[in-house]
């Protein structure tokens, strides 16, 4: 095998599809990237058994072949060579030589052969989406995913298109969040892709751009097309949260608040608050304001945001990390909260409509504070 191709692009595909390559395994091939010499293109492949990645360049091929090659070592390579254009050749003992300018480097491939092969989703049903939709749905729920192995299905976000809409929905047994957007598409489905591959994809998209990308779902794996780059990942297994039962209760007030200043007042209260002095941010809603008090045994903060509000007043404790990620993730101006009483999880949603709506439980207060 020998190509020559830009060493930036080179770099730059190495970065992304590293992302998929397994730190620790058992077998060396998954350490590894594959690079197969195409008709005037190189296919590089990184894949650790749960999340794959694979993308072309441009490349002048003087002869055929493949190679896995140490992705760590191989991208460091690329990345710290001195010329524009960089050669890479192997023999058929899998010694590869890679030169750039005045610098060579050689290395030891392992056989193409102990690579996987990535899943087939031939048979999958599609759906097409604005990059910056996606972006955004994704944006607005990855921080309310699982971290708790124990239920891995909670680690993931449910994908979840009825009546042509397309709904997102996270959860970990503290907070709730829903995105939802109308769609063109036609059908019914319903599954949940990792977080771990959401973040990937959240990498990869632009959010200023509304190009089309593609996704493909099949029985346990999903595929995104995007900007050069084909993501492929296995589909979380389980029963989802029934998260419509959730959304009932009654609302005994609600409020209108500016989102940015309410998240700088809870921002505030937080510094009396670290890891290992915890304790809630308290939330006074009354008349036309939001009072937010906190105390640790550094000392107290009080501070005070304007609001239009409307029913019975409430006080109600928040773990501030959790209050404050529904908050920027609102993306909007204003914000509207609903309240049910002082148990009752606070519901965040946008000033009209239900493109979002951010579920945060309360922590029980003590009487004092």
């Amino acid at each position: 095998m020998q190509f020559r191709c830009n060493t930036k692009k080179l770099a730059e595909a190495l970065a992304v599809a590293g992302r998929a390559v397994s730190s620790k395994t058992s077998m060396p091939a998954l350490e590894g990237i594959l690079i197969r010499t195409g008709d005037h293109q190189i296919i590089l492949q990184a894949y650790d058994l749960e999340l794959g990645i694979s993308t072309t360049i441009e490349a002048e091929c003087r002869s055929d072949g493949e190679i896995v090659l140490n992705a760590k070592i191989f991208a460091d390579m690329v990345r710290k060579l001195p010329g524009d254009t960089v050669e890479v050749k192997s023999d058929d003992k899998l010694l590869t030589i890679v030169t750039s300018g005045a610098a060579e480097f050689t290395i030891l491939g392992t056989p193409a052969v102990e690579f996987p092969e990535l899943p087939s989703l031939s048979d999958g049903a599609s759906i097409e989406l604005p990059e910056n939709l996606l972006s955004s749905m994704i944006r607005q729920t990855i921080f309310a995913i699982s971290t708790d192995e124990s239920n891995p299905i909670h680690t993931g976000i449910l994908f979840e298109l009825q009546e042509k809409t397309l709904r997102l929905v996270a959860v970990d047994g503290f907070r709730l969040a829903i995105r939802t957007e109308p769609v063109t598409q036609d059908g019914s489905f319903a599954f949940v892709v990792p977080g771990k591959t959401l973040a990937e994809i959240s990498k990869l998209l632009h959010s200023e751009s509304d190009e089309k990308i593609t996704v493909t779902v099949g029985e346990k794996h999903i595929l995104f097309d995007i900007a050069g780059y084909t993501v492929i990942s296995r589909l979380l297994e389980g029963q989802f949260l029934d998260y419509k039962s959730v959304l009932g209760g009654n609302t005994t007030a609600h409020a209108r608040v500016n989102a940015r200043a309410l998240t700088d007042s809870i921002d505030r209260a937080s510094l009396l608050i670290t890891d290992r002095l915890k304790s809630p941010v308290r939330c006074i809603f009354e008349s036309d304001r939001i009072r937010i008090k906190c105390s640790s045994s550094i000392g107290k903060v009080y501070d005070e945001v304007s609001a239009a509000f409307e029913g019975e007043p409430c006080e109600m404790g928040f773990n501030n990390r959790y209050l404050m990620d529904a908050l920027k993730a609102a993306d909007c101006d204003e914000v509207r909260i609903q309240l049910g009483g002082p148990l009752s999880p606070m519901k965040i949603c946008p000033p009209d409509g239900d493109a979002f709506i951010f579920l945060v439980l309360p922590v029980r207060l003590n009487a004092d504070g």
